[in-house]
């Protein structure tokens, strides 16, 4: 269930759009909101009142535009490293989803550039949803999971299914990646003989939802963001195992930053917004 959420609103990207095309899916609906701007400390006490003063009207801006429930909408101002804040509050508010913006920034770049989105999604142990600044956000219908055999796939399923539960015409497309899979020349892979297409199909079949299973063959990767785009997803949904062990959580994943993680490859690729779920290890 997500009945609480963190939006980071930095005052650019599509943050604000992702959010209100959320929260028109009716099992979000009714969650609070806490929309969160952060002014980095400043040298003069001068420039520090002016980004007070800016953060101050970005934020009502924001709750303006979002049309929200007073009631379920709390406004926060913070100062301090963004990359710290976004994840200290969230545990204070014990946020269920954070949204975020990302420049798409590949790995290496993304620690040269000190890109907050990913030093967040390194270190939180809570579903995110990243919102490249660059993609156009859509009404959401079509919601595209991709499968494995891991807990954080079979919760992202899950998650998927939640939502598409009471959205009138929605449809969910099932998608296992298959790298290893042996085939003959132009032949196409079968989805109806996948087990976990099947197994996942039969959940989506329980509770009257559209569905549509594919199997593509190759790195994984590239075929879930090439099965994305040609389908015209409007969210993909990727179950994201918590990334460190936690006597390391204080420290950034060097290692895996700079490794062949899929979802490192389908936030930055990925032409759609995506759902990271997480599973706490």
């Amino acid at each position: 269930m997500i009945e609480k959420i963190l939006l980071a609103d930095s005052g650019t990207g599509q943050t604000e759009e992702m959010l209100k095309a959320l929260m028109e899916i009716p099992a979000i609906g009714g969650a609070s909101v806490t929309i969160l701007h952060v002014v980095s400390p400043q040298v003069s006490a001068e420039e520090m009142t002016d980004r007070w003063e800016e953060g101050g009207k970005l934020l009502a801006k924001a709750v303006h535009q979002l049309k929200l429930d007073p009631n379920r909408v709390t406004a926060m101002l913070r100062e301090g490293d963004p990359k710290d804040i976004v994840c200290r509050v969230a545990d204070e508010i014990d946020a269920d989803l954070i949204i975020m913006g990302s420049r798409g920034l590949k790995r290496l770049q993304s620690i040269l550039e000190n890109s907050v989105s990913q030093y967040v999604f390194q270190l939180a142990s809570r579903p995110m949803l990243l919102v490249k600044d660059d993609i156009y956000v859509k009404k959401i219908n079509r919601i595209m999971v991709a499968l494995d055999k891991s807990d954080s796939a079979k919760q992202a399923l899950n998650q998927a299914l939640n939502f598409l539960r009471d959205i009138k015409g929605g449809q969910l497309i099932l998608v296992h990646a298959n790298p290893d899979m042996k085939i003959k020349p132009g032949e196409i892979p079968n989805p109806e003989e996948d087990p976990l297409l099947i197994a996942a199909a039969t959940e989506a079949k329980k509770l009257g939802i559209s569905y549509k299973t594919v199997a593509p063959v190759g790195k994984p990767g590239e075929r879930i963001c090439q099965v994305a785009e040609e389908l015209n997803v409007d969210l993909l949904v990727l179950g994201s195992p918590e990334r460190r062990p936690s006597i390391a959580r204080g420290l950034p994943d060097l290692d895996r930053l700079l490794g062949q993680s899929l979802s490192d490859y389908i936030r930055v690729y990925a032409n759609c917004p995506v759902l990271l779920v997480r599973v706490p290890g």
